[in-house]
C-alpha cells in the first residue's frame, strides 16, 4: 500500500489560511482523493474529496472556504483552506479510496498519519 504523507498543518488565528499538502510514496492516477479531519473527542468526519477525473465534493461546512486539488505528476492532494474557524480546530488526515461508494470511511483504502490544525478565536 502506498504511504500518505501530510504536512503544512500548524496554529493559525481565525479568519486566517492555511494549505496542507499530502504526497503519496506511490502513483495517485487513477485513484480518488480525500481529506478528512477529527476533532477532539469527535468521529472523523470527510472535509473533501476529488475524483481520479477532478470532480471535487465538500461538506457543508467546508464548502465555499476550502479547496481540494490534485497534481498527479507530483502524486500530491491539497487542500487550500480560507476563513479558517475555531469549529475548524482539527486533525486533518489523507486518504485514498479503495472502494465505492466513495467518501465514506469504509471505503478509504490508506490513511496518512494526519496534520494537526488548531485555530485560536
Amino acid at each position: 500500500q502506498a504511504q500518505l504523507v501530510e504536512s503544512g498543518g500548524g496554529l493559525v488565528q481565525a479568519g486566517e489560511s492555511l494549505r496542507l499538502s499530502c504526497t503519496t510514496s506511490g502513483s495517485i492516477n487513477g485513484f480518488d482523493m480525500g481529506w478528512y479531519r477529527q476533532a477532539p473527542g469527535k468521529q472523523r468526519e470527510f472535509c473533501a474529496g476529488i475524483t481520479s477525473g477532478g470532480v471535487t465534493n465538500y461538506a457543508a461546512s467546508v464548502k465555499g472556504r476550502f479547496t481540494i486539488s490534485r497534481d498527479n505528476a507530483k502524486n500530491t492532494v491539497y487542500l487550500q483552506m480560507n476563513t479558517l474557524k475555531p469549529d475548524d480546530t482539527a486533525g486533518y488526515y489523507c486518504a485514498s479510496m479503495a472502494y465505492r461508494p466513495t467518501w465514506i470511511l469504509t471505503s478509504v483504502g490508506s490513511w496518512g498519519q494526519g496534520t494537526q490544525v488548531p485555530v485560536s478565536p
